[in-house]
């Protein structure tokens, strides 16, 4: 096996055994990025050059017996949205296509901490708005299973980096589903935390009440290293929640007897896939005879999560691009006349359509006199989604769901068609608008070979149980040792 298709605490075996050294292996995932970047195009800002200097450094300290950390010299990949300080942070935009970052978002200080080397900010849809990833301003990144199509969005970058092995892991961020879908797709592990459980300090706001950090990996017992790293209570950050320091990795235990798993209807209606909707139910049978208690219910919520989620997220939206003007530390226009022009050519010129898009939805659902009918009956809606989970967890310890109601589509085949690519969030919206915890896992291929995903959803702050649920799944199923990648339908 190449070094880089190992996971994480492979890695971490043979630094231990003295079988690899840190340069070593960041010298093979810089190869492998120099290899595959030119067909996936995952990177806006590569560090490559910086990364063999820093694992140098750490491998200097290695041979002299000084202390390191446990992840020390391990390479990771950031998305664009995470500010790293010295370094371009874009969001994929126009807008912000020179802002180099002051300070370390408290992600990264963890990061950076642990001596983990970063090499490079990921690509993403601008802003964090959009499904595909075909909205960055900058390039189109490709899925790693077939580069006709796309890997998911926003986070597309990140989960396409892991999947074609140029970094064993990535930092994303998940605002309706925008890491478990690109999981989903390109078939890596992504878990969207609770709301709360990691700083959001140094993450460039889309919608502030429903963005969260996320992970991608190779596979479940990563997570819940990665996990370890960066959640924790921040200061700096007043929804970040106080609670007592877990280990996540104590979660990964095989026997799930007794498990309480709901499967609720209505995430297998109309607009699934055939191909996604079997492969579930076979994940589900393999849960039953791994001793889980299975059993449907009605949760009657999907049909209005996804009206809830965009008049929330883009009314956010517009509140916190309002900052973008050209007046400050953004992109300004040229030739103009006064400050109403500056205002409006700037942002008429470094915005994407669907930036625009979501921001004038957004101002129009917060103006005078739609603001009771849109906005204000939205969070109504919200506060019953809260509540029927509440319900749904009083009975039930982990919810099984598709991520994605669809496999990987083509390039360009929705970009055009906003209301299509909104109904690709339909099965994870939800669980950002109830602050909740989900994992998507791998669970098989449709008759095209693309990836399938399985949200995991458990309740607040209960990571271990998704953690656990997913780890016997992945366990007893192992699609890693059965599938990979195999960079068909494109051209360098």
């Amino acid at each position: 096996m190449e070094i880089t298709e190992l996971t994480v605490h492979e890695l971490q075996e043979k630094i231990k055994n003295k079988e690899l050294t840190i340069t070593e292996i960041n010298k093979a995932y810089v190869d492998r990025i120099k290899e595959k970047e030119p067909e996936v195009q995952a990177f806006i800002t590569e560090l490559t050059e910086e990364g063999m200097e820093q694992a140098k450094v750490i491998q200097n300290k290695i041979e002299k017996g000084e202390e390191v950390g446990e992840l020390a010299g391990i390479p990771i990949g950031i998305k664009d949205i995470i500010c790293t300080k010295g370094v371009k942070t874009t969001c994929a935009s126009k807008m912000l296509e020179n802002f180099i970052a002051p300070y370390d978002a408290t992600v990264m200080e963890k990061i950076n901490k642990e001596e983990m080397i970063d090499l490079g900010k990921l690509n993403m849809d601008e802003f964090a708005m959009g499904g595909s990833t075909e909205y960055s301003y900058f390039k189109k990144t490709r899925n790693p299973w077939d580069l006709s199509r796309v890997p998911g969005g926003s986070s597309g970058g990140s989960a396409a980096a892991v999947a074609a092995d140029m970094v064993p892991w990535a930092l994303g961020t998940d605002t309706g589903g925008s890491v478990r879908q690109p999981a989903s797709l390109c078939g890596v592990v992504g878990l969207k935390p609770t709301y709360g459980a990691i700083s959001r300090y140094g993450v460039i706001a889309f919608a502030s009440s429903l963005d969260q950090v996320g992970l991608f990996t190779k596979d479940v017992q990563d997570c819940a290293t990665l996990l370890n790293v960066v959640a924790g209570h921040d200061s700096k950050d007043t929804t970040s929640v106080e609670q007592e320091a877990k280990d996540y990795t104590k979660a990964l235990q095989k026997d799930i007897k007794g498990l309480k798993v709901g499967i609720p209807k209505e995430f297998y209606g109309e607009g699934i896939n055939v191909d996604v909707k079997k492969t579930l139910e076979e994940a589900i049978k393999k849960y039953e005879e791994m001793g889980a208690e299975i059993e449907e219910f009605s949760l009657d919520i999907a049909n209005y999560s996804l009206a809830t989620y965009y008049i929330i997220a883009c009314a956010e939206a517009s509140s916190n691009l309002g900052r973008y003007d050209g007046i400050r530390y953004t992109y300004r226009a040229k030739d103009c006349g006064d400050i109403r022009e500056i205002y409006k050519k700037t942002r008429s010129e470094a915005f994407g359509e669907e930036v625009k898009r979501r921001i004038i939805l957004g101002t129009y659902v917060l103006s005078s006199g739609y603001y009771d009918a849109y906005y204000k009956k939205a969070q109504k809606v919200r506060t019953l989604v809260v509540k029927e989970f509440n319900k749904a967890f009083e009975k039930y310890d982990v919810l099984i769901t598709p991520t994605s109601p669809t496999t990987a589509f083509k390039l360009g085949e929705r970009s055009t068609n906003p209301m299509e690519m909104y109904l690709s969030d339909i099965c994870t919206v939800s669980v950002n608008i109830a602050g909740l915890p989900g994992i998507s896992v791998p669970c098989g291929v449709d008759s095209n070979g693309m990836p399938i995903g399985m949200q995991i959803i458990g309740n607040k702050f209960c990571e271990e149980t998704i953690i656990k649920a997913a780890y016997a799944y992945e366990q007893e199923t192992n699609f890693r040792s059965k599938y990979k990648p195999t960079f068909k339908g494109g051209t360098k």
